[in-house]
């Protein structure tokens, strides 16, 4: 969506959300809508299922569930693609009541990822949320994951605040077995003019390699392993490995190394006061210490 030089369009509008969700749902070649038919919440738990395959006694959500959740007034929508659901997102409201949501769940099958599905599901629920005047969500994500980190900081414009170790515990599913379940929490402000612009498609993206004076406070070493450098400057990065998840499978030691070490820096990083400020498409979490005491 574009408009002339002359005019200003409000992108934090519920009618515009509601349009950049539709052009967003349009681009993917999928149709979003919120869900609250058992036999519709059903295919979310099938979907899930068929994505995590999680131990039984332990999915991610279950079809009573998502059924209480839409009883009582939160979020479940889907993606489908003709009559297939391959994408679905489950948030509910959070303190302080009715003005603020925490996004739990949101999964795209494998077959439909590279269609922006997920982005598409993320501005159908920002237009949902604004309608009903909630200001901000939240939800967590795996750090270590490059893709996921871009999504969410880049694409999505949205802002970790804080670094949760192990906050899941021990997940037995087919995506975080074997590992601890560190995750990033990011806020979302849905009125903040770089998530209207995001959701515009016009993210503010960084180039790591273009900041004069950054240094490096976590990089990758010769052998792959991560390598801990300098936190001493007002701008710091923080590198993730390219695929962690391939790590996982073929060097789970190299993984497990790379959880402590992320742990340690961004962790350290954001429990003394500093802010990410962008991620760079190759990888470095671009944090800001300045005025933190850390620099």
């Amino acid at each position: 969506m574009s408009a002339p030089e002359h005019l200003t369009v409000d992108f934090s509008s519920t009618a515009v959300a509601a349009e950049l969700a539709d052009g967003a749902a349009a681009a993917a070649g999928v149709r979003v809508r919120e869900l609250t038919e058992l036999s519709e919440l059903d295919g979310v738990y099938r979907l899930y299922d068929s994505i995590w395959r999680p131990d039984p006694k332990n999915p991610p959500v279950t079809t009573e569930l998502l059924r209480a959740l839409t009883k009582a007034g939160n979020y479940v929508s889907g993606a489908y693609d003709g009559d297939e659901l391959i994408g679905a997102c489950v948030g509910f409201f959070a303190a302080p009541a009715e003005v603020a949501m925490h996004s739990h769940v949101a999964g795209v099958s494998g077959a439909a990822r590279g269609r922006n599905v997920g982005f598409a599901l993320k501005l159908h629920q920002r237009a949902w949320a604004l309608q009903r005047g909630v200001a901000a969500i939240s939800w967590t994500f795996d750090p270590l994951i490059r893709r996921n980190a871009y999504f969410n900081v880049v694409k999505l414009a949205a802002r970790p605040t804080e670094y949760l170790t192990n906050f899941y515990g021990d997940m037995r599913d087919g995506i975080n077995a074997g590992d601890d379940t560190d995750r990033l929490l990011v806020r979302w402000q849905l009125d903040d003019p770089a998530v209207a612009a995001a959701a515009a498609r016009q993210p503010s993206g960084v180039d790591a390699g273009l900041l004069d004076g950054a240094t490096v406070a976590l990089n990758a070493g010769d052998d792959g392993l991560p390598l801990i450098g300098d936190a001493s400057g007002r701008t710091v990065l923080v590198a993730v490995p390219a695929d962690v998840e391939g790590l996982r499978r073929t060097d789970p030691a190299g993984a497990k190394a790379w959880r402590a070490a992320l742990r340690d820096v961004l962790g350290g990083l954001l429990a003394d006061g500093a802010r990410v400020t962008g991620f760079d498409r190759n990888g470095w979490y671009v944090l800001d210490v300045a005025g933190k005491g850390l620099a």
